[in-house]
């Protein structure tokens, strides 16, 4: 059975309100939220590969959404945190506004995990009234039970 994106994001894990505005700052705020998590065996290899990852290539999908990642074993099992602009941060690699940030972490040999969620939550993040209910959600654990919705329904 393929792994729920409303498993894995718990509402700790999200940030509703970034306060920076520039990509890579906004990308550490996020990050942060999974520094004690339980999968996570070394916080800085994990943040440091993120980057990397980000300065080959931006994660910025379109649609005001970006998804900055790793493939690592510095993490147990596959974990994600979120974040949350309504005013935007600027992903100047991509020249653009990202009001809503997916940070995930995946072991090297979860690939086809990785690929089903990554596939997933970007055509969940494709519809702009779930776009609109994430960027207007309360609560974290609101937010959440909009993404988890959303999954449902997903074909």
């Amino acid at each position: 059975m393929a792994m729920k994106i409303s498993k894995i994001l718990q509402p700790e894990m999200i940030a509703l309100d970034l306060v920076n505005a520039k990509r890579t700052n906004a990308i550490h705020e996020v990050v942060q939220q999974l520094n004690n998590h339980p999968l996570m065996i070394n916080f800085q290899g994990f943040y440091d590969e993120v980057l990397a990852r980000e300065r080959v290539e931006s994660t910025c999908l379109g649609n005001e959404v970006a998804f900055p990642h790793a493939r690592t074993d510095h993490v147990k099992n596959m974990v994600m945190a979120a974040g949350r602009s309504k005013e935007g941060v600027w992903f100047e690699n991509c020249n653009q506004k990202v009001n809503l940030i997916f940070v995930i972490g995946t072991p090297k040999k979860m690939v086809t995990d990785y690929l089903a969620v990554v596939g997933a939550l970007a055509r969940l993040l494709k519809e702009p009234d779930l776009r609109a209910k994430l960027i207007a959600a309360p609560s974290q654990q609101i937010f959440l039970e909009y993404l988890a919705e959303a999954e449902c329904q997903l074909k």
